[in-house]
């Protein structure tokens, strides 16, 4: 089992543009990684949503920094702005207008310790016991959660998928079952933009309809776009927020650099909120909850919004690259697995209900090819049978993972 060579050659040839060596692999056991600790040493992980490559050197000289100073006390904003704030919602509001044409105002901002934290803290301060919200399984597992974290009862709205002649899976949104989803308590819609795990960077003819079945009805949103700078060309992010003033202000925006320049351990994202009154319940909700933002997280996100873009433009080729590598390779080596060829994130979704497997392929995969996948069982009942795997690793291990996968398989197909 192989892939074309013109992969490998034209991965070369990327190497030769990029200044930054995604190709190193950085040994990581051994350091708090949840990805790499979790496993026994001979698992190789492509689980987690993390990447195995160094964070931008500015990200990395700002908080040599911070650190340098060598005191870590509790960090100032509870009543006052300091300046390294206000220099980044500053940052923020430029990024909006330049990547998006969406005019946002310093105070719309609201910083929160994750995006988790973040659409948690939205249910409470929205929602709340006795209501219902909706959301598109197969999802980001947390997001199935913070239904019941609020009081809540959880509605699904299943993507629909196909599957095209090339065996590539393609996920749609049911727009006549989504309408009739909602109830009469229903108050709140956590849209995922780009989708995790299915990859899928919703058009703006898809977000206009969502938005005005939500206005609709009186269903406020709450988008995670976490993966939002992590798009493929030709694709382009849209914050549905940034669709008109009117959704704006029935909008609460999750984003963070976490995905974006791989420091999801540093705690730091951050909410717009046009809407003054939401800011106000979001307040209220987080009393006692949440306070201040790790203080290297502001250090981090300032470094990395306003000196990363270079590396963010190589990253991306990158793992537009390994993407395309790992889709070649299902279609050569298990034609018959149905997967994903993600429009946006690193992570692809494959059902492997085809291969006939002695048990669930999270499983299988973890003891018989010793690669550790997440289970698709835990983005809700439609991901039984399948898995997720995150491509943002050196090529090397990619192949690596691929080659472990066919052996396991042809292991499997001859008995």
């Amino acid at each position: 089992m192989g892939v074309a060579r013109n992969t490998t050659e034209i991965h070369v040839a990327l190497e030769d543009l990029l200044s930054h060596n995604f190709d190193q692999i950085i040994s990581r056991r051994g350091t708090n990684s949840l990805k790499w600790d979790s496993y026994p040493e001979e698992v190789l992980p492509m689980w987690v949503a993390d990447m195995d490559f160094r964070s931008p050197p500015a990200v990395i000289d700002a908080l040599h920094q911070a650190v340098e100073h060598g005191i870590f006390g509790y960090p100032s904003g509870l009543h006052t702005e300091p300046n390294q704030r206000r220099e980044l919602r500053e940052v923020l509001v430029e990024r909006m207008a330049r990547l998006y044409h969406w005019q946002i105002q310093p105070e719309d901002i609201y910083f929160v310790p994750g995006v988790v934290v973040g659409f948690n803290l939205v249910a409470h301060a929205l929602g709340g016991a006795g209501h219902s919200l909706i959301v598109q399984p197969p999802i980001y597992p947390p997001i199935l959660g913070a239904a019941a974290n609020a009081g809540m009862r959880r509605i699904d709205n299943p993507l629909v998928s196909y599957v095209n002649e090339a065996n590539v899976l393609y996920c749609e949104i049911d727009f006549d079952q989504f309408e009739q989803a909602i109830l009469e308590d229903t108050r709140l819609f956590l849209l995922c933009n780009p989708h995790n795990p299915v990859g899928r960077v919703f058009t703006r003819t898809e977000l206009e309809r969502l938005a005005e079945i939500c206005l609709r009805h009186g269903l406020a949103i709450c988008s995670d776009e976490i993966h939002g700078d992590l798009i493929f060309e030709p694709n382009h992010h849209t914050p549905i927020a940034s669709l008109d003033p009117e959704i704006a202000q029935n909008t609460i925006t999750l984003m963070a650099p976490s995905k974006t320049f791989n420091i999801p351990g540093l705690q730091f994202s951050f909410a717009i909120v046009p809407n003054r009154e939401w800011r106000k319940r979001l307040d209220e909700a987080s009393q006692g909850l949440t306070s201040w933002i790790n203080a290297l997280g502001w250090v981090a996100a300032l470094a990395a919004y306003r000196e990363g873009e270079e590396w963010l433009r190589q990253v991306l080729r990158y793992l537009q690259d390994n993407r395309d590598y790992l889709v070649q390779w299902l279609s050569e080596n298990l034609p018959y697995v149905p997967h994903t060829c993600p429009q946006g994130t690193y992570l692809a979704w494959l059902d492997c209900r085809p291969l006939g497997l002695p048990s669930d392929p999270y499983t299988f995969f973890l003891k018989e090819a010793k690669v550790a996948f997440n289970d698709g069982k835990a983005f809700g009942k439609e991901g039984e049978g399948f898995i997720r795997w995150n491509f943002a690793c050196p090529r090397s291990l990619l192949e690596e993972a691929c080659a472990r996968v066919a052996q396991a398989v042809k292991l499997v197909a001859e008995h």
